[in-house]
């Protein structure tokens, strides 16, 4: 049993085909195929169901699955520790929570865990979700309700999970004028949509757009009524361009999210995160 066999063996489980996982490995299929024949060779058990839709993991290969990845980052770590390279963490999240609320955190980090080399990605909800499952993202930062993963609305892998604040939302109006009857409301998939969706449902007649900002700039113009974030219209309610309007406090959970299996260093990093 060899690293490299190993490190075929997770690309594959992780991939669900031979060819995704010699494209991440920068291999050949043929190369990826006759690492995992050796591996289940050396084991002397069957470690996938060769299907025609991909590799699918056997019991066995289940069992072997978080202890080869455990076992990689081991060998990983000692390689860090014999050249003095820095463990790279990447953490992914939606663009409002990039532009808002993760400087922040990764300032928390870098002053906590000054070890750790701290990468970001900007992605939406559906495959930021995925690459954490994959493996392409150590951590995934998103908006969501409720006490299980994906109450908020949309569908998720088996992840996870640790609440570390919340972002508060407000039912915004231009002031003066009798509030308009038509709820402004962002992309379908969007966290504030699904939040409004549940929480407002007397609105029928609604309006979408792609932006925050859009909506905010109508909103000033007397032109509907919106559920917004706090960081969208702090401002705005501070110096009277905006008022919030009667109704039920909404507040969604910042949520991180990561595969139970990863390593000891990412726990740290999460710990950090919740402090």
């Amino acid at each position: 049993m060899e690293l490299r066999q190993l490190r075929g063996f997770v690309a594959v489980a992780t991939a669900g085909t031979v060819t995704a996982a010699a494209e991440r490995l920068g291999l050949s299929p043929a190369t990826v195929s006759e690492q995992i024949r050796a591996l289940e060779t050396s084991l002397e058990v069957s470690l996938f169901d060769r299907r025609p839709t991909g590799m699918a993991l056997t019991e066995r290969g289940k069992l072997l699955l978080p202890e080869a990845r455990r076992l990689l980052e081991h060998a990983d770590s000692i390689h860090r520790l014999m050249t003095d390279a820095r463990r790279r963490i990447t953490v992914g999240a939606l663009e409002t929570l990039v532009a808002t609320r993760l400087p922040a955190i990764l300032g928390r980090l870098a002053d906590r865990r000054p070890d750790l080399e701290l990468g970001v990605r900007s992605l939406m909800r559906r495959p930021l979700l995925t690459a954490v499952a994959r493996g392409d993202l150590d951590a995934g930062l998103l908006l969501d309700a409720g006490d299980t993963l994906g109450e908020l609305g949309f569908e998720t892998p088996d992840l996870s999970f640790a609440d570390i604040g919340t972002v508060r939302l407000f039912l915004v109006a231009k002031p003066g004028d009798a509030p308009a009857d038509t709820l402004l409301i962002t992309p379908e998939g969007c966290s504030f949509r699904m939040a409004a969706e549940r929480t407002l449902p007397e609105y029928a007649r609604r309006i979408e757009f792609d932006s925050v900002s859009t909506i905010r700039s109508w909103i000033t113009q007397g032109l509907g009524v919106a559920l917004l974030p706090e960081f969208a219209v702090a401002g705005d309610l501070a110096d009277g361009t905006l008022v919030a309007l009667d109704a039920p406090p909404t507040e969604l959970a910042l949520r991180v999210v990561w595969r139970e299996d990863d390593s000891r260093d990412l726990r740290e990093v999460l710990y950090a995160m919740a402090a």
